[in-house]
């Protein structure tokens, strides 16, 4: 069974930065698209970011645009996603996925979700 664990929140100050990193288990992330997700308190879970499988190619939403950034090490396996110059509408649990629809929705993605990760940004 595919189990994804994503690590790396914390409680941060407005304008400093994390990465957030996804261990994907029991699933070749090689050939899915890789996306980060992110659900704040009394919200629906949202697109944040995504990397191609095939071309590498990235796609944000335009709340985090210029200021996060996505990667993938499929020899590892991992999913990263670097966020800079973090703001308080950030706060949220944040999670990732493997997707074969681009963009990636969170309704279609392919494996049970993980626990998150929880980024706090204070103002």
């Amino acid at each position: 069974q595919v189990q994804l664990l994503e690590f790396g929140g914390g409680l941060v100050r407005h304008g400093e930065s994390l990465r957030l990193s996804c261990a994907s288990s029991g699933r070749t992330i090689s050939q899915h698209h890789m996306a980060w997700f992110r659900r704040a308190p009394g919200t629906e879970r949202e697109f944040v970011a995504a990397v191609d499988w095939s071309t590498g190619s990235t796609l944000y939403a335009d709340s985090v645009k210029g200021r996060f950034a996505i990667s993938r090490d499929n020899a590892k396996n991992m999913v990263y996603l670097q966020m800079n110059s973090l703001k308080p509408e950030d706060t949220a649990v944040y999670y990732c996925n493997s997707a074969d629809d681009w963009p990636p929705r969170p309704s279609l993605v392919l494996d049970p979700w993980g626990q998150g990760t929880q980024v706090t940004v204070s103002s």
